[in-house]
Parts: structure tokens; C-alpha cells; sequence
């Protein structure tokens, strides 16, 4: 059921299902570097910090970029 739940919250977003289901995947990729740093203290190397801030920089440039 909670797998359900997780699949259906970006549905339920105002903007568009694509771009919040994308971004929500970038945030995503974020948190798994931050739980393996505290949980399994896994340190995150310096390619795993750029590949993470790229995702996020995408996420904004799709949630927040201007469109006509």
C-alpha cells in the first residue's frame, strides 16, 4: 500500500505529471547519497556531489523555468 501511495503523489501535483514525476526523481537521487552517507557511511565522492547537484539543478531549471 505504501508503495501505491508513493507512486501516487506525483499525480496529484498541480503542475504537469511528467516534469514532477522527473523532479521528484532528482530529489530522489539527492536523498539515496545523503541516507548512504548516515546510514551505511558510505561518503558520497566528489563525482557523486556533482552528479546529485546537476540533478537538482535540473529539477529547477524544470520546476521553475519560465515558459510562454
Amino acid at each position: 500500500m505504501l508503495l501505491v501511495l508513493y507512486g501516487m503523489i506525483p499525480t496529484l501535483q498541480p503542475s504537469s505529471f511528467g516534469r514532477v514525476y522527473a523532479a521528484y526523481g532528482g530529489v530522489f537521487i539527492a536523498m539515496a547519497l545523503v541516507w548512504g552517507w548516515l546510514v551505511d557511511q558510505q561518503r558520497p565522492d566528489r563525482y557523486d556531489l556533482i552528479g546529485a547537484a546537476l540533478a537538482l539543478v535540473g529539477v529547477g531549471i524544470m520546476m521553475y523555468w519560465p515558459r510562454s
